[in-house]
């Protein structure tokens, strides 16, 4: 049964609330069996990812990505009632995109990224994790 610590993480991250959702998440991980375990940090990579950009911090971002989806993909499809593929194919994406850009360009890239920028919200990516179909 998935404790319902996990789906206040899940809604936290949908919500962009990332440094919440570390908390959460990091409290599950570290009581968790090794399956789960590195389930709840590949999440809580890819969370504490979305934070550092939306900080503008690129190399953060890239790094916790890469970490993140590399420690998801043995979870595909999907697991715990979560779409692991496409959580990993958007996550990878993004990872590309930045890749792509210059550090200096993070800012610019972030505020392109997203229609909350203009509204005073943090700037970040539009992952969310979904719900397996």
């Amino acid at each position: 049964m998935t404790p319902s610590a996990f789906w206040q993480g899940v809604a936290e991250f949908n919500h962009r609330e990332f440094y919440a959702c570390h908390d959460t998440l990091e409290s599950l991980w570290m009581e968790a069996i090794d399956l789960d375990k590195k389930f709840y940090q590949g999440i809580l990579q890819i969370a504490v990812a979305c934070y550092h950009l939306g900080h503008y911090n690129w190399q953060g971002a890239v790094t916790l990505l890469g970490e993140g989806v590399h420690r998801l993909i043995p979870y595909q499809p999907a697991y715990k009632d979560i779409d692991v593929s496409k959580l990993v194919a958007d996550s990878h994406h993004l990872l590309r995109q930045l890749q792509q850009i210059a550090p200096d360009d993070v800012e610019a890239f972030v505020t392109q990224l997203s229609p909350l920028a203009n509204q005073g919200l943090p700037k970040i990516t539009p992952l969310i994790i979904e719900k397996q179909e």
